[in-house]
């Protein structure tokens, strides 16, 4: 917050940061996936992103933010790579193959199909195929995307899965070198290359949407624009592999969920839980988009995957007039179905608040108790979070503060923080 004393400078400073710092949140990924285009280097064209950030906060602050501040980093960028090409003596090579490019294409153009369905023309999707490709580990992958597609800072990857910065900064830098050195290139892999990357892809979707349905980290509590982007990049991907059951699983997710999201904030902006939210906000085509996709994932016969059967759940909550009159025993059935496909803490967790409703608190705050030690719920917020909630219906009100009170302590979100907060408080 800039202070009312601060100078002008100072304030157009501070000014010019949080204009970048929402530029590079909301546009990070087209950004990096036209750079990415234009050179062919994933990790020239993050640094040169990079680079073009550092130029705007030394600029802007002087000359005023431009009318598209993403169109600038992005040229300000392209003209770093000629630099860069320039540097190494390259320059006149990379035109020339540019030009022979597009001769290429104009040549090829008159008798192309209008539209090929093996082909991603998504440069964001074909960018999270990239960052997914085999030579990175898993935990590299959703470091790269996160950091990349999502615009994340470190400090928040970090935070999201519970480790230290200088590891997620380690990922992201070896992450770099492996795409380098294997001299993937970005481009539309084929439909085997495809197959093999589509659980990684449909993981990081997975998670860009959930940490837009729930920042990590921040003063707000979502961030509906990185949903949004998940949630096309699922549409897209559906029409690129309708083949595929768990793509339409996924997408009923994003679908049913994101339906919620008109009721999830109050006028003021506070956080309304699932409980207290109006249903008649609720957006109904996004429930029909939605069920439709369960529908089609439902149609393939080879029963319900992960992301199919958490569909299932949110279609179960879409579907019901309140939380009194939703189906909890189809909703404990299905986090059974995903403790044996996909075992967690997290899905044990859920399935107890799940048992709360459809057998009562205390059958609940077993399974709870039953996971103090469980990693990462042991250091996170949302297992007191759920205790304390469990404890207060059972009319244990000071562990139910103390409970509350804990989870407040643990979360990095400011907006859940006041509402753990609020609770602590009225068990007082």
């Amino acid at each position: 917050m800039t202070s009312a004393g601060a100078t002008p400078e100072r304030r157009a400073e501070e000014s010019a940061r949080r204009s970048v710092a929402a530029v590079w949140r909301i546009e990070a990924a087209r950004i990096v996936a036209t750079l990415t285009r234009f050179t062919g280097d994933f990790a020239l064209a993050e640094d040169l992103a990079q680079e073009a950030l550092a130029d705007a906060l030394a600029q802007w602050p002087e000359r005023g933010v431009p009318r598209s501040p993403a169109a600038w980093l992005t040229a300000v960028a392209k003209r770093k790579a000629i630099d860069h090409w320039r540097r190494r003596e390259r320059y006149d090579e990379r035109i020339a193959a540019i030009a022979h490019d597009l001769e290429h294409e104009q040549d090829e153009a008159a008798d192309a199909l209008p539209w090929d369905p093996d082909e991603i023309d998504d440069d964001v999707l074909r960018l999270v195929f990239t960052a997914c490709h085999p030579v990175l580990s898993p935990q590299a992958r959703v470091a790269l995307t996160l950091r990349v597609v999502a615009g994340l800072e470190t400090r928040e990857i970090a935070r999201a899965f519970l480790v230290p910065v200088a590891t997620i900064q380690q990922r992201i830098v070896r992450a770099k070198q492996a795409l380098a050195e294997a001299d993937v290139p970005f481009e539309t892999p084929d439909r085997a290359a495809r197959a093999a990357r589509l659980g990684a892809v449909l993981a990081t979707l997975y998670l860009l949407f959930t940490e837009g349905h729930a920042a990590t980290a921040g003063d707000e509590w979502m961030r509906p624009d990185l949903a949004r982007e998940a949630l096309r990049l699922a549409r897209t991907l559906a029409a690129l592999q309708p083949d595929e059951p768990e793509v339409h699983g996924l997408l009923a997710l994003l679908e049913l969920t994101a339906a919620r999201f008109p009721a999830r904030l109050d006028e003021t902006g506070e956080p309304v839980l699932l409980a207290d939210q109006d249903r008649r906000r609720w957006d109904r085509a996004a429930i029909r988009r939605g069920r439709a996709s369960l529908r089609r994932a439902e149609a393939f016969g080879r029963g319900l995957g992960s992301y199919g059967l958490q569909a299932a759940i949110a279609e179960c909550h879409a579907v019901a007039a309140d939380v009194d009159s939703t189906d909890w025993a189809r909703v404990v059935a299905a986090y059974e179905g995903l403790e044996r496909i996909a075992p967690s803490p997290v899905v044990t967790l859920n399935r107890a608040v799940a048992v709360s409703m459809a057998e009562g608190p205390e059958a609940a705050l077993a399974i709870v108790d039953g996971l103090a030690d469980a990693k990462p719920l042991a250091i996170g917020h949302l297992l007191p979070s759920v205790r304390g909630e469990l404890l207060a219906r059972l009319g244990r009100a000071e562990e139910a503060r103390a409970a509350f009170a804990l989870a407040a302590e643990r979360t990095q979100n400011a907006r859940e923080r006041a509402v753990l907060l609020a609770k602590a408080a009225a068990r007082a």
